[in-house]
């Protein structure tokens, strides 16, 4: 884990890679060492000492013993993504001939696929048309509104600047950069709200948006939706399901291109935001009722 965590670092220096993402690493490794120290006395093994009892015994460990910040026990969800870390280091491993199999091929745990939380038309068309008195709460509705109408995940949007805007051979503009978690290509056109929000905070601020930490966001984000009589939990993440739902798929653009733009590795990934609206349904029954008429 050391060995790989040293790599990682080399890929956020350069860009490749989040700072976020060799966070979530090192806790892998923080973990990891409080389980062997737990279960087997000891501060190390040696990789030839991994058994399947090994990795399963872990995945126990992390979701019914670890603590942290006086809780006990981890997700599934998040139990499954630090054991995808501990193969990945594996692998890298084995690439640099350190050990010879990745004990962790046993492990099939799965993430449980849960509906993501987005906004329906008329609920964006509420936010969108709502003046808000302070100047605050106006600003965090153009970021989020920014994020709905393009799919960037925060850490995304937060670094985009006028550098990342390029005018195409037909004169559609688009913004252009690489998604920080995978170092993916997601280009997206940019839509007139985009569009008018870019222009209303051009020359303020070195990015294309104000700056905000997630937590400020999400905050007053609970006061938008209270404001606007929206009974959903909604942060910043809801606009990045918004715009895999309500605004792309639920106006007929392809999987492909969805996923695309949101930069996936493939379109897997895009089903996870992208859930079937009852609109497409809709219209699709009514092609069938045609021919039952």
């Amino acid at each position: 884990m050391d060995t790989y965590n040293l790599f990682f670092t080399k890929r956020v220096n350069s860009g490749e890679r989040a700072p976020a993402s060799l966070q979530k690493y090192k806790r892998a490794k923080d973990l990891l060492l409080d389980f062997i120290t737990s279960t087997y006395k000891k501060e190390d093994l040696l990789a030839s000492e991994l058994s399947s009892s090994f990795v399963f015994k872990l995945e126990q460990y992390l979701k019914y013993e670890s603590s942290f910040k006086d809780q006990t026990g981890i997700k599934n969800n998040s139990v499954v993504k630090y054991m995808k870390m501990y193969k990945t280091a594996c692998n890298y491993a084995i690439k640099m001939d350190l050990i010879i199999k990745n004990p962790f091929n046993i492990y099939d745990g799965r993430l449980s696929i849960k509906d993501a939380v987005f906004l329906t038309q008329q609920e964006l068309n509420t936010i969108e048309n709502k003046i808000f008195p302070t100047p605050r709460l106006e600003k965090v509705k153009d970021i989020f509104l920014f994020s709905c109408y393009t799919g960037y995940a925060p850490v995304d949007a937060l670094e985009l600047t006028e550098r990342n805007l390029s005018e195409d051979s037909t004169g559609n503009l688009w913004i252009m950069t690489s998604r920080a978690k995978t170092a993916i290509r997601a280009n997206v056109p940019v839509l007139p709200t985009v569009e008018k929000i870019i222009s209303k905070y051009k020359n303020q601020q070195k990015g294309l948006i104000p700056k905000i930490s997630n937590q400020k966001m999400n905050a007053y984000l609970k006061e938008i939706a209270d404001v606007c009589g929206i009974d959903k939990h909604l942060t910043w993440y809801v606009a990045r399901h918004t715009f895999a739902t309500t605004v792309t798929l639920g106006n007929g653009v392809r999987l492909e291109n969805v996923s695309a733009m949101m930069g996936h590795t493939n379109t897997k990934q895009t089903q996870h935001y992208a859930k079937v609206l009852d609109v497409n349904i809709m219209e699709d029954m009514e092609k069938l009722k045609s021919k039952f008429k």
